[in-house]
């Protein structure tokens, strides 16, 4: 019996063991693109071609830092980038939250129709959209202006309604009954009531909106024309030239773009792990 014990504690130990070298493999298999960033962002131009390649330059090269900052308007394309952002968040949480409060709480005609309606929207590639989406912006002279990147976020988002939608029903109907009772008006459940419990999935929507927009290439690339208007996506095109690409001065912005986000993740794991567990067991 003993042994037995002890044969089985071995093999979940190993097999444990297995796992985790698994885990740390994959770990660096995804880490290599940051980790040739990071190394080439701190190159001679010389080096970033050397044959065979150089991972780790000696002496590094901090001033591409500076250099790939004051190459391009970089304080501006991020001044216009954190607008976009903070916009679309706000819009995002403020559109959301209100449509799927009122599908997962309130019992209208229609609702499930509609619901089916707005989660078809969501196998519409962009592609499909886009023309009309850049022909109708273009009638209202929002082109060249912020507008058809922030204003679309206050009309709802089907994937986050869906997922608000899936939490907010799991929250008891005896909290929003007791509140009615109390005299609260429906506004007043969602305001003191929902958003309050919601915290953890609305760290997770707000988290993927910044993330969403701050990566967003294709919208700025085709609504946004002047060079003071460019967000960082876009700025980061102009470190190549016809002839020649400045890979050292690219991977540096690169690496400052990509810096907020891991530093945001880092600090928002915890809260972005505990919403994805909570929207992905209990809806």
């Amino acid at each position: 019996m003993a042994n037995g014990f002890r044969s089985k504690s071995r093999i979940e130990r190993r097999s444990r063991m297995v796992g985790r070298l698994l885990l740390i493999a994959m770990s660096a298999v995804f880490l290599m693109p940051i980790l040739w960033m990071v190394t080439t962002s701190l190159k001679d131009s010389s080096q970033v071609m050397a044959y065979p390649p150089i991972w780790f330059p000696w002496p590094p090269k901090w001033a591409n830092y500076s250099t790939a900052v004051n190459a391009i308007p970089f304080l501006l394309y991020l001044k216009n980038t954190v607008t976009v952002c903070i916009f679309t968040i706000i819009g995002t949480l403020l559109s959301s939250t209100l449509v799927a409060y009122s599908l997962a709480k309130i019992p209208w005609r229609g609702r499930n129709a509609l619901l089916i309606l707005i989660l078809s929207t969501m196998m519409l590639p962009f592609p499909v959209t886009m023309i009309p989406l850049f022909v109708t912006f273009g009638r209202l002279g929002w082109i060249n202006t912020f507008k058809p990147l922030i204003v679309p976020s206050f009309l709802g988002n089907a994937f986050y309604i869906f997922l608000l939608r899936q939490f907010f029903m799991t929250i008891p109907t005896e909290l929003s009954d007791a509140a009615r009772i109390d005299g609260a008006s429906e506004l007043g459940i969602f305001r003191r009531i929902v958003l309050p419990l919601s915290r953890p999935v609305l760290a997770v929507i707000a988290l993927f909106q910044f993330l969403g927009s701050w990566n967003d290439f294709l919208g700025p690339l085709i609504y946004l024309h002047s060079n003071d208007k460019y967000t960082l996506a876009i700025g980061l095109q102009m470190y190549r030239t016809t002839n020649y690409v400045e890979w050292e001065l690219l991977m540096a912005a690169s690496t400052l773009v990509v810096l907020p986000i891991l530093v945001l993740f880092f600090f928002t794991q915890r809260t972005f792990i505990e919403g994805i567990a909570i929207t992905g067991i209990k809806g």
